[in-house]
């Protein structure tokens, strides 16, 4: 596919798929080339997601790149000023004001490049995700493999004790392959829910 960024001002790209599919690694592809292209570039992590590292930006295959942890939209968007690129990892995570504050960055010219997960462990639309992906320019949605049946994967499938989650559990717990599976649509299971288990 050939893709032709505008001529002028930003825009926004959204990265987006289940669990180990790459989306992390793509934006550190995408920023890396735009620092040797000589642009100004930063990425963003919500402070919470400290899996493999407090500060840089890890994919699960290790590959990494220096980022800011910010605790909030408007700290996010305090401290782009200045940047040609702007990458926002797992911005899932983040309020809903990030998809306006994206906006802004791309109005003022900025290449906005956010990457998360665009389907909850339930296999609902994962918090800004769906207003980040109808206002982007472009789209990618990656496939990673399903652990069950080495099909392709895009969903998440987040596990208790080795079994799925509870329906009802929290919708945010940052974690790993200790907590979490790729499946594909037929692997993936729905969650017992917390009030059966309680019965």
């Amino acid at each position: 596919m050939i893709r032709v960024p505008p001529h002028r001002g930003g825009w926004l790209e959204v990265v987006c798929g289940p669990m180990f599919s790459g989306k992390s690694e793509e934006m550190i592809r995408r920023m890396r080339r735009a620092e040797i292209a000589g642009q100004r570039v930063v990425i963003f992590k919500p402070r919470i997601d400290d899996r493999f590292d407090a500060e840089d930006v890890v994919s699960h295959a290790g590959v990494r790149m220096r980022a800011v942890p910010v605790g909030s939209v408007a700290e996010l968007s305090a401290r782009a000023s200045g940047h040609e690129v702007v990458g926002i990892d797992e911005v899932q995570f983040f309020e809903a004001t990030v998809v306006g504050a994206a906006l802004a960055l791309a109005d003022l010219g900025a290449r906005v490049i956010a990457a998360g997960l665009d389907l909850d462990f339930r296999r609902l639309p994962f918090g800004p995700m769906p207003d980040l992906l109808s206002h982007a320019e472009f789209v990618d949605k990656l496939q990673a493999v399903c652990h069950r049946c080495g099909g392709p994967a895009t969903t998440t499938q987040r596990l208790v004790d080795g079994r799925p989650a509870p329906y009802a559990g929290d919708t945010i717990v940052v974690g790993a392959s200790e907590h979490y599976e790729a499946r594909c649509r037929d692997c993936h299971e729905a969650g017992i829910d917390a009030v059966t288990i309680a019965a």
